[in-house]
């Protein structure tokens, strides 16, 4: 859970810059492409990314600005970037004006259940976190580069001077 709104803020800024590492290798082509079977395509799970921060967050009386639970898909890379940009800057300027420390202790109803505020911040970030790992896989079927955000990617070892792993 999530304590202070600085390590709210450390965090966000981290996790949305590694979103945004991956949405910038999405291209017009890939977030159209059904590349498994009756699953999400690239851009509708970017797409849900960006939604989700000014639906799950507008539950709690907060109001960022992104994308309503009810748009579409765009039919471009770039607007889902600038969506998620909006989304992901409006979130970090509303806890910070909006919320205290104290007030993430605040128990809000989310999903049918009773969420402290910083145990609602902890559930968007690793929300977060889970998508962009389906994100790579498709990613990788879809012939793009995956950017490393822990560690460097099969593509970036070169990068840092090191051999790939074996296969």
């Amino acid at each position: 859970m999530i304590t202070t709104i600085d390590q709210f803020k450390e965090s966000w800024r981290k996790e949305s810059d590694s979103t945004r590492k991956m949405l910038a290798e999405l291209t017009d082509e890939s977030i159209k492409k059904e590349l498994v079977s009756d699953h999400r395509t690239l851009g509708r799970i970017a797409w849900h990314i960006a939604q989700t921060i000014p639906e799950m967050l507008g539950k709690t009386g907060l109001k960022p600005e992104g994308p309503k639970e009810d748009e579409p898909v765009p039919d471009t890379a770039e607007k889902i970037r600038n969506a998620y940009d909006v989304a992901a800057g409006s979130l970090l300027n509303q806890v910070g004006e909006h919320w205290s420390d104290e007030t993430l202790q605040v128990e809000d109803d989310l999903y049918g259940e009773k969420w402290k505020r910083g145990m609602t911040l902890r559930i968007l970030i690793d929300h977060e976190i889970h998508h962009r790992g389906q994100m790579t896989v498709l990613m990788r079927l879809a012939g793009l580069k995956v950017p490393g955000l822990y560690g460097p990617s099969k593509e970036e070892w070169s990068q840092y001077g090191m051999k790939e792993p074996e296969i």
